[in-house]
């Protein structure tokens, strides 16, 4: 009888990993999950191989949490190209047009980026990884293919311009899920009337991620791996991790019990619509909770911590 293949090791927890230049998140997670001899593993929200930066890979159980990594806010650090549009927003494209750039473009950069903070409507790019009818956008636009696109509403929380000369920008954005960092950059570069493309774009930030959690690269990981399993694992954050960017609600053991039961709790609190961390009277993390418009509380989903 031939022998039953081997698929790895049961692993429950997140990594936060530095993704590096010139790879698909895809192919990150794909040695992540060599290195760590993981049974099950996902990655949440797609970095082009042009960017780097945090990308939280969720092992076993956490892969359950991918969407509420995903919905969580992130903080980009950009450099973009002044004087110079592309067919595809970034470097990797072809020029299509060009534009002396004076000073008096650069005085207006800052205003002009201003304009984009708040609630705004952005349309994706054709070179992005949405899909119509199945297949990427981005192989209908290699194709030479340009379909409609529907605008969608997202949110820069904050935009802060660190340099500009009549070169480049370099842009720190705090913004929504679903923001296209290339598309905020080609529309201030139009509304510039210089034009502009993304030439270096590094994600600093997912929620909580990469900022009070260690980041770790490729590079770092292995040579954990080289020290043993059981230094590699000590790498991955507990499950709760996945909801750090959620308000925080304690409630009584008794009360916790009656929740897990299925029973909607009544809560005196502003957070009503939202997810929440339901933690014991000692502050130990107990499970996810989602507060209806009326303010009951809801158990979607226990998570073993």
């Amino acid at each position: 009888m031939a022998r039953k293949k081997n698929r790895g090791r049961d692993l429950h927890g997140l990594l936060v990993l530095d993704k590096p230049l010139g790879i698909s998140s895809n192919q990150a997670l794909q040695q992540v999950k060599k290195l760590f001899n993981a049974k099950k593993a996902g990655h949440t929200g797609t970095l082009d191989p042009l960017a780097t930066g945090v990308l939280v890979i969720c092992f076993g159980k956490a892969t359950k949490t991918a969407q509420h990594v995903t919905d969580a806010s992130k903080t980009y650090l950009v450099t973009a190209k002044l004087g110079e549009s592309t067919d595809t927003g970034d470097k990797e494209g072809e020029v299509v047009e060009r534009v002396i750039v004076t000073a008096a473009h650069v005085r207006r950069l800052d205003a002009v980026i201003q304009q984009y903070v708040g609630k705004i409507k952005q349309t994706p790019p054709m070179f992005s990884a949405l899909k119509q009818k199945g297949v990427p956008l981005y192989k209908l636009a290699r194709a030479g293919v340009n379909v409609p696109r529907e605008a969608r509403e997202v949110t820069i929380y904050a935009a802060r311009l660190e340099s500009a000369n009549t070169q480049q920008f370099k842009l720190m954005v705090h913004c929504s899920k679903g923001t296209y960092i290339r598309t905020l950059v080609e529309d201030v570069g139009q509304d510039l009337g210089c034009g502009a493309h993304v030439v270096d774009l590094r994600r600093a930030k997912v929620g909580i991620f990469g900022q009070d959690t260690p980041v770790y690269t490729l590079d770092e990981l292995k040579r954990i791996a080289a020290t043993g399993t059981a230094q590699l694992d000590r790498t991955l954050l507990p499950i709760e991790k996945a909801f750090g960017h959620y308000p925080q609600v304690e409630l009584k053991n008794g009360l916790i019990l009656l929740a897990e039961r299925g029973v909607a709790l009544k809560l005196a609190t502003s957070q009503n619509g939202e997810y929440v961390r339901v933690v014991d009277s000692d502050r130990v993390f107990r499970g996810l909770g989602h507060l209806d418009d009326s303010g009951h509380l809801h158990f979607q989903r226990f998570y073993n911590h």
